[in-house]
């Protein structure tokens, strides 16, 4: 009876070292689960999304009202040059009209690191959704654009890295103005901060887009819209 006891006395303390451990992990964690937006199939209208990033993806998606009823479709693709996320219109429907027109989120799986690659659904989930957020800006940007200003938006983007400056500072804007401004610092800041990302990777960042220093002052604007100008630099 009393070796009974023991054996009893014995498991209900590794339980409980158990439950400890575990709220411990949890509060080690990235940041509190964001909820998924209670009509979230309303911003998945028209849209193709990997289970893995779904709720990241619906999060970003439901600070963009304007693209509710846009085709867009978000896969994952290994062979994205110099990013990790791009956004596009889809080639074969450039010239119809701007209502009409299909994009395409491609989405590296995971994040190469100097030694190791982290699975994009292992990412801290709100530099995910700040991440998606950037790339449905460009999306907004597309739309300001005829078919002739998207083929000279491609030829731009790829052979000036001035206009590339601006095209990725304007996504940045558009993402700002739909109240994802703390969602882009942080991605900023979960690249910059982080050791293990390439020199080379986060040197692009600070070059091209905004800085987290001018997103915090963004930020700070009490919610007032952002001038975008859309002409070509």
């Amino acid at each position: 009876m009393l070796h009974s006891l023991v054996l009893v006395t014995l498991l209900l303390c590794a339980v409980n070292w158990c439950m400890v451990q575990g709220n411990s992990q949890n509060e080690l964690s990235n940041e509190p689960e964001a909820p998924i937006p209670a009509d979230s199939l309303e911003y998945t209208h028209n849209k193709t999304i990997p289970e893995k990033i779904e709720k990241e993806v619906i999060i970003a998606l439901s600070h963009y009202p304007e693209l509710k009823d846009t085709p867009i479709d978000f896969v994952f693709r290994k062979d994205i040059l110099k990013s990790f996320m791009q956004a596009q219109p889809k080639w074969y429907g450039v010239w119809q009209s701007k209502r009409k027109r299909k994009y395409v989120v491609k989405i590296t799986p995971a994040l190469k690191l100097k030694e190791k690659s982290i699975p994009v659904e292992n990412l801290p989930s709100e530099a995910l959704v700040g991440w998606i957020g950037h790339e449905l800006g460009h999306i907004m940007d597309y739309q300001t654009k005829t078919g002739l200003g998207l083929i000279r938006f491609g030829i731009g983007y790829l052979t000036s890295e001035k206009y590339l400056k601006k095209a990725e500072q304007t996504a940045d804007l558009y993402a700002i103005n739909h109240h994802l401004g703390s969602e882009i610092l942080s991605t900023k800041n979960f690249i910059l901060d982080n050791a293990d990302i390439p020199l080379a990777y986060k040197e692009r960042i600070r070059r091209l887009y905004m800085s987290p220093e001018e997103v915090m002052e963004y930020i700070d604007e009490d919610g007032t819209l952002l001038p975008i100008d859309t002409d070509e630099p």
